[in-house]
């Protein structure tokens, strides 16, 4: 009998191929290679001695390092920055340098501005409010730009510079050789903007009571990065796309009034000169606390600082030993509360400084959140190398490295929304995570904002997870679905420079975060995620990482072929849509269908022949149960070879199926993703399958697979848990489900 089998598949075969080379008689058109799964080497810089094809810092990667000696002061009254600056420029690279670019990105804010130019308007000729038209018609631009006094070399003689909007190129006498270091000196003032009417990423709010707050940030001349591959990230600063700058060591001296609370980036080096002994008694409680914040300042204590100001003034003395930036916030109405936080057996201080109009939602949140943040990035990343992480109280979502400045406040009586709440626990979540992402993997990002908004926004989900296993994070993969299942014309692919894509959120922050948590979660699994993203992190702390080191770096680490998912989620707006084309039953019967009759003919076959040696799989009509309807064992040709094969063989055997169904699987969306299935029975048990996006490889529009079963299936369910943003979900099942009419859509919106 295998002997006939044998003679029979080789004949099939052998026909197989005459017609197949039949077929190519007439050459098609040639074509690139448009595959979903082709590799990305024609996208992703070319690997080199600096970056190398396993996505690590090569031998010869090298980065610059610069060092700040500042004193800056702040005049309340005027609400003004004064400040000066020394600066030591170390050329690490292997690059002669002409000349040195320096941001100043409160040149956004000057009088002759180019940011507002380039923003369209339109007049609203129906009606404006009182706040609104004041503000488009009668208010005259705030002039919030540098107002640089000087630029010199170290030894006081002037250095000539050129301004470029929020660029300022020093030009060197002599070009910087490598290994060598530059030193000189700016000073500069500028007027403080209102951040509440005026907006921005730092400044003052004005409260009733004649107080203000600082958040203070971008205050100072910095420089921009030098990279000897991409060469100068020079690009100018809009106000939208963040900054790129060099590691340092800064040595920071800040005077404010005398009654005046303040936090920044670095130690501090006179902490008795600024707190009070009360103060230091409890400060010093609160480093040996890891359960519960201590207050260092009450909101007594604080409300009474409020009712009086005071002449006099404090300096602030702080040192910051590599950091990319440098950030404070001072004012007397700060609550100030602390704890430690056990990082891997070293003690890291969680600190929150907050005005009364923040409770009772900040002391009760702020800090033990920063806590959770440090907690969970350092297990999912590296150890949190600071010796603190602070969270400001401002209407904004802002951060630096060891800094943050945050939004949520309460209603004027204390209550507050569950949505409110949830929306603050968020933004500290996602500002001090930015430690992590990217102010110690220093990734561009002027260049590529999703490098650290939409890599910190999927951490963020996980830790915002354990901090509440029920928070609803706005990450996941079906919070997405809206935005890539819209109108294109308002969609820009992930790799793209954030200044001009028009939904910025969904763009850097939500589609990557939810793309990452998909490949987590679905497509790699935690384990082997896991690794690779800490391989990643840990590769590329305190460096200046690209696109090609992060998805370079997560195919090293796990050993999987993840170009067709960066290809198509990241570098195009394609989406998601796999569902149930249709399915068919099929029952084994010994007499010929009309299919294996057709074959026959084809072959030119005598079915005859091959009585009692051959199996024909018959179609069932939906719902049919046919009385022909065999069993394997029914067929003695076959019981007869299960017979004749070696024991080893036989226990590797398992009871023969009594169903047989083939499932089409279409694919109308652009994008690639597994099959997630769930497959209920007759006995209302369920089974889930995944089949690898790989399926696709050969045919990225439809393909088949056949289920053996010993139950009848019932139902089919594509993406059942909504794990890979489907658009479209009405073709994920089958029976295929009844959509609501317009009637019943519009009661449920009522209801809900």
């Amino acid at each position: 009998m295998k002997k006939h089998v044998y003679l029979f598949l080789s004949f099939v075969f052998l026909v197989s191929g005459v017609f197949a080379q039949e077929k190519v008689t007439q050459k098609p058109q040639g074509h690139t290679d448009q595959n979903k799964f082709r590799q990305m080497k024609d996208v992703l810089a070319t690997p080199n001695e600096s970056r190398t094809a396993s996505g690590a810092p090569g031998h010869l990667y090298t980065q610059q390092q610069v060092d700040y000696v500042m004193n800056i002061r702040l005049d309340e009254n005027k609400s003004q920055i004064f400040g000066d600056e020394k600066i030591t420029y170390h050329n690490n690279s292997r690059d002669h340098l002409e000349y040195l670019w320096v941001q100043l990105d409160q040149n956004m804010r000057a009088k002759d501005s180019k940011t507002p130019d380039i923003t369209t308007e339109s007049f609203d000729a129906a009606f404006n409010g009182p706040q609104s038209f004041t503000k488009a018609n009668l208010k005259d631009r705030f002039d919030g730009g540098f107002n640089i006094e000087y630029v010199k070399n170290e030894d006081g003689s002037d250095l000539s510079y050129l301004i470029n909007q929020t660029m300022m190129r020093i030009n060197l006498a002599k070009p910087l050789a490598p290994g060598e270091i530059f030193k000189f000196q700016i000073k500069w003032w500028y007027n403080v903007n209102n951040h509440i009417l005026e907006g921005g990423r730092s400044g003052y709010e004005a409260f009733p009571d004649g107080n203000n707050t600082y958040v203070i940030a971008q205050f100072y001349p910095r420089l921009c990065v030098y990279d000897n591959v991409e060469g100068w990230q020079n690009m100018q600063f809009w106000g939208r796309s963040e900054f790129a700058l060099e590691f340092g060591d800064f040595d920071v001296k800040i005077t404010v009034p005398a009654d005046h609370m303040l936090e920044a980036t670095g130690e501090l080096q006179n902490r008795k000169d600024c707190f009070t002994k009360e103060q230091l008694k409890r400060y010093e409680k609160a480093t040996k606390t890891f359960d519960n914040p201590v207050f260092v300042i009450t909101q007594e204590e604080a409300e009474q600082a409020e009712k009086q100001r005071s002449t006099k003034e404090k300096t602030w003395h702080f040192k910051a030993k590599n950091v990319r930036d440098y950030a404070f916030a001072t004012s007397r109405k700060f609550i100030y509360d602390a704890m430690a936080v056990d990082i891997n057996g070293r003690s890291v201080m969680a600190i929150s400084l907050y005005s009364k109009e923040g409770n009772p939602l900040w002391e009760e949140h702020s800090t033990r959140v920063v806590a959770n943040t440090l907690e969970e990035y350092s297990k999912l990343t590296f150890d949190y190398p600071y010796s603190k992480a602070i969270s400001v109280h401002a209407q904004m979502g802002m951060e630096y490295p060891m800094i943050c400045f945050n939004y949520g406040r309460p209603d004027p009586d204390g209550s507050y929304s569950e949505r409110l709440k949830r929306g603050m626990i968020g933004v500290i979540t996602h500002e001090v995570g930015h430690n992590f992402f990217p102010m110690i993997v220093n990734s561009d990002e002027r260049q590529w904002t999703w490098m650290d908004e939409g890599l910190n926004s999927f951490v963020e989900t996980l830790a915002e997870l354990d901090y509440d296993p029920n928070f609803i994070t706005g990450n996941l993969p079906k919070d997405i679905v809206p935005y890539m299942g819209g109108d294109q014309n308002f969609i820009s692919p992930i790799m793209s420079q954030g200044d001009y894509v028009h939904k910025f959120g969904p763009n850097a922050y939500t589609k990557p975060a939810a793309g990452l948590y998909m490949l987590r979660q679905t497509i790699m699994g935690p384990e082997l995620f896991d690794y690779a993203f800490r391989t990643y992190s840990q590769r590329w702390m305190f460096k200046h990482p690209t696109p090609a080191d992060f998805f370079r770096t997560m195919e090293d680490a796990s050993a999987m072929d993840l170009d067709w998912f960066w290809r198509g989620w990241f570098y195009t707006t394609d989406y998601t849509d796999i569902g149930v084309k249709g399915v068919k039953q099929y029952y084994l019967t010994d007499k010929p269908t009309e299919a294996a009759v057709e074959t026959a003919k084809m072959y030119n076959m005598n079915l005859d022949d091959y009585k009692d040696r051959l199996v024909f799989y018959a179609e069932a009509k939906e719902g049919e149960k046919p009385t022909e309807a065999k069993n394997a064992s029914d067929f003695k040709f076959i019981t007869d070879y299960i017979e004749s094969l070696p024991e080893a063989e036989k226990a590797r055997l398992k009871d023969a199926p009594k169903y047989f169904y083939e499932v089409t699987f279409e694919k109308p969306g652009g994008l690639v993703m597994p099959i997630i299935l769930e497959i209920t029975y007759e006995d209302g048990t369920k089974e889930r399958k995944t089949f690898p996006a790989q399926i696709w490889r050969y045919n990225e529009w439809e393909v088949k697979k056949v289920f053996r079963t010993d139950k009848a299936i019932t139902s089919l369910v594509v993406d059942p848990d909504l794990e890979t943003a489907d658009v479209d979900t009405s073709n994920n099942s089958w029976p295929k489900q009844a959509e609501d009419s317009e009637f019943d859509k519009f009661k449920e919106k009522v209801r809900g």
